[in-house]
């Protein structure tokens, strides 16, 4: 079950759903995910950006605030594996639908939370995006042309990038809960992924203090290696 939306959440749920688990998308009642206004281009009414993030899915439309809207996510928790959700940290505490709320009804449970800046920390009640954990991380200081401005990649990177890191973890606690029975509380977020992606360039900087630069599409460390 999914109580995610945009990106970073149903990337990672996606993902699951190619392997062959059953998927439940929940989105509010009326506009349903915000990203199937996201256009154009449209297939017919849905949004190609929905559609890229969604396929092997249902959908649900739960008003989550309300007493009942609670209740119906609880009961699908009790039968379900795992639970995504990517809502600033205490707001699904707040509706009832907090980790602990839902480990009383459902201790088998996978939670899995994605944020921006995690669960704790100064920044945990800020809400994530993409471009500013890109910035925030040094992706954006690294990309662009030598001497030029920042850029953002084309893509989603960060959100994607922290897509595919829940992914990894939930396999990961459905192999533990295997062993174990019980369930756990994941914890990702889009800086913390955005800075493991950094791979070399922070490796650089924490063992030599070396400072990486914008490259444009060459390399500090290999030639040839531009667009020529």
């Amino acid at each position: 079950m999914k109580c995610c939306r945009v990106l970073a959440g149903p990337f990672a749920t996606m993902n699951l759903g190619d392997l062959g688990a059953e998927i439940i998308k929940v989105e509010k009642p009326g506009s349903g995910d915000d990203t199937r206004s996201w256009g154009p281009p449209f297939v017919g009414t849905e949004s190609v950006y929905f559609l890229s993030v969604n396929r092997n899915k249902k959908s649900i439309a739960i008003n989550m605030k309300k007493a009942k809207g609670a209740k119906i996510i609880k009961e699908l928790a009790a039968v379900c594996d795992v639970l995504v959700e990517n809502y600033v940290p205490g707001k699904l505490a707040g509706m009832g639908l907090g980790y602990d709320d839902i480990n009383t009804v459902a201790p088998h449970i996978i939670y899995c939370s994605i944020t921006g800046y995690g669960q704790t920390g100064p920044k945990f009640q800020q809400a994530g995006y993409d471009s500013v954990a890109a910035a925030v991380s040094g992706l954006l200081h690294i990309t662009g042309p030598e001497g030029g401005e920042p850029v953002r990649p084309g893509v989603a990177m960060t959100d994607l990038a922290t897509g595919l890191y829940a992914y990894g973890a939930i396999m990961a606690a459905l192999l533990q809960r295997h062993k174990t029975g019980k369930g756990m509380h994941l914890d990702c977020n889009l800086l913390s992924s955005q800075v493991a992606c950094l791979t070399y360039i922070a490796s650089n900087f924490l063992n030599c203090r070396t400072e990486s630069i914008r490259w444009g599409t060459a390399h500090a460390s290999i030639v040839p290696y531009q667009v020529s």
